[in-house]
């Protein structure tokens, strides 16, 4: 595998020495760079499966993201879809949430009520997440891709008290129209007080009894509100994840420990500097966009751009023109995205100038060696270390990154490299044995750290039970990796997605990882038919470069990759190619999708499709691969 010697000059390696000494006094003193009202007296209470970090101190996120910035620097800028844009320094940040703050009093929201916001990405989505916080209400973000159904059974589960919305927003052109999903999602929620709604789009809405204008709130309310200092253990926020099965989870996260571990490993990983432009394409409404977008970056005083819209509209290259206009430093997004971008060809990327950028990163999934060679390559012009991060909504921040901020390492493409400090992370085998190198087995988590959930909402029982039972008092993150003789850990994705065929286990991401290696491929997505003889057979969907013609002797030439990745067991027996695959409006393949149509169930809820098109596309694809098994 290539490796490649990049960083940025750091070699910080008393940080590791003191984590790998004492986890938990390592981190206090990254505690100890927020900004406390009053400090703890212990900093970890450890009863398994359940830990309090930095139990009697005193902290209010809002502030520590705030007050103590410079006011004159800007905090956002911002770029709707339709090119509109605004730059909003740290002052005008904190006008507007302590305006808000002192709105929601108003409205009877008190410290410990929830507040569902569900909001387009704008500043008022930042602004409405930090007013929570600075009265100590629980937020919980629901992307504004979900649908009426999905939006209801979270404010239920959560029993939000307030909803902050939008007219709409624009996505792909369009208006989404976010207040009418609301008005159908809480018609008969007695419990919901109020419905506070933002103006974007200006388009004409219904107004309702409950409903107040964002603009009208926030100009009857004073811009002073004192943060209410709360204690660390006091939940932040409320995230609801999908399982395989069953209702969403509401994913609890506390206050000091969270912006503790999100505060550290932005400046580790980012390596963040006065002078630096920060882009992150996540959404808020995932984790990602908690605690890289809403967080981390105004915890350390940084500049980010924020995008409204799709990454592709209205022109493939939206993406590199934002970073030319605002001389981004640092990008962050999917390998999901970076496959799109790949497909559409290098001459876009490289007809702008993208030397600003200095850092690269990757998050939400396993990162395959070839799109991450032409990342370092198209994108970074081989000058811009790449970041490949692992970490889940569960555990609140980046737990595997190579760390700019602290060392110069070698890359590997596709590894994440080491856990970062603190972390003590380990593979297992079935009975709880740690594999040898180079073997693959069960990631898991065997420390408590401070960006961790504290339980599941209201449900203590199922967070037992779903990430601690496996293994005692050991965390299982449901992930499948393997640890390199050079201690790198590579994510092979999750153990639960796995095919069964004739015996052997083979995991989704491995083989789709081995499809898209062709230089022909640039997505793929695999699934399984029930086999009388084999259990399953695999059938793959894929997604070629733009230009390429399919033959014969392409499919053979990829069958013949999978044979040599994976082996003959891994050989699809079918290959199909389409135009795309079913992806939400964050980017990542529904694989849900291919599963319901290989097993002709129903499809069920696709309110989160970025274009519902590719569903039939993929159903007639399958109808008539079934024709050909058959035949």
């Amino acid at each position: 595998m290539d490796s490649y010697l990049i960083g940025l000059g750091n070699n910080d390696t008393k940080t590791r020495h003191d984590a790998s000494v004492d986890f938990v006094k390592f981190w206090e003193s990254q505690a100890k760079k927020l900004d406390w009202f009053e400090p703890w007296q212990i900093p970890l209470e450890w009863n398994p499966p359940f830990a309090k970090w930095f139990v009697g101190g005193k902290i209010n996120a809002s502030y520590a993201a705030l007050d103590v910035q410079k006011q004159d620097k800007i905090a956002i800028f911002w770029e709707g879809e339709n090119e509109e844009r605004r730059s909003v320094t740290y002052a005008q940040l904190l006008d507007s949430v302590q305006r808000l703050a002192n709105g929601l009093k108003s409205l009877g929201i008190e410290k410990g009520d929830r507040v569902t916001i569900y909001l387009p990405m704008t500043p008022e989505l930042v602004v409405s997440i930090l007013a929570c916080a600075r009265i100590g209400a629980i937020h919980t973000v629901i992307f504004s891709g979900f649908s009426a159904q999905s939006i209801r059974d979270r404010i239920v589960d959560s029993q939000s008290k307030l909803v902050i919305t939008a007219d709409g927003g624009y996505r792909r052109g369009k208006i989404v129209k976010l207040k009418d999903v609301v008005d159908t999602a809480i018609s008969d929620l007695d419990f919901i007080s109020n419905v506070i709604v933002y103006q974007r789009t200006n388009h004409t809405i219904t107004m309702n009894s409950k409903d107040i204008l964002w603009d009208d709130l926030l100009e009857k309310n004073s811009n002073t509100c004192p943060p209410e200092k709360l204690e660390s253990t006091h939940p932040l926020y409320i995230l609801y994840t999908s399982g395989t099965t069953g209702k969403p989870k509401g994913v609890l996260h506390d206050t000091g420990g969270y912006l503790t571990h999100v505060s550290a490993t932005f400046r580790w990983a980012f390596d963040i500097k006065d002078s630096d432009v920060y882009f992150c394409t996540a959404d808020i409404g995932w984790v990602t966009g908690h605690s890289y977008v809403a967080y981390g970056p105004l915890l350390c005083g940084a500049t980010q751009v924020i995008y409204e819209g799709a990454p592709d509209y209205p022109s493939h290259a939206r993406m590199w023109d934002l970073i030319q206009r605002y001389k981004i430093t640092i990008f962050y997004t999917t390998p999901t995205a970076l496959r799109m971008f790949m497909k559409f060809g290098d001459d876009i990327p490289n007809s702008f100038d993208l030397s600003s950028l200095r850092l690269l990163g990757s998050v939400g999934e396993p990162i395959n060696p070839e799109v991450w060679k032409w990342y370092y390559h198209i994108i970074g012009k081989t000058k811009c270390p790449i970041i490949d991060t692992w970490w889940q909504t569960e555990t609140g921040a980046m737990m595997i990154s190579p760390l700019p901020g602290l060392e110069t390492i070698p890359l590997k493409p596709g590894s994440g490299a080491h856990a970062i400090p603190g972390v003590d992370l380990a593979i297992l085998d079935e009975s709880g044995n740690t594999v040898p190198p180079e073997i693959k087995g069960y990631l898991v988590i065997r420390k408590p750290w401070p960006g961790m959930l504290t339980t599941l909402w209201g449900d203590d029982e199922k967070y037992k039970t779903v990430y601690w039972s496996k293994y005692k008092d050991t965390y299982y993150t449901g992930d499948y990796a393997i640890c390199d003789k050079d201690g790198y850990f590579w994510i092979l994705g999750r153990a639960d997605d796995v095919l069964k065929i004739a015996g052997h286990r083979i995991g989704t991401a491995e083989l789709e990882s081995s499809l898209v290696s062709h230089s022909s491929i640039s997505e793929a997505a695999v699934c399984g038919i029930p086999d009388q003889v084999k259990g399953e057979v695999i059938i793959a969907f894929l997604v070629p470069k733009e230009g390429v013609s399919v033959s014969d002797s392409l499919k053979n030439q990829i069958i013949d990759i999978v044979r040599k990745d994976i082996g003959a067991i891994a050989t699809p027996q079918s290959l199909y190619f389409v135009s795309k695959l079913p992806k939400t409006r964050s980017g990542k393949i529904m694989r849900r999708l291919l599963k319901a149509i290989a097993s002709n169930e129903k499809i069920g809820d696709v309110s989160t499709l970025e274009d519902g098109a590719a569903v039939s596309e993929i159903q007639t694809a399958f109808d008539e691969l079934k024709k050909q098994i058959r035949g």
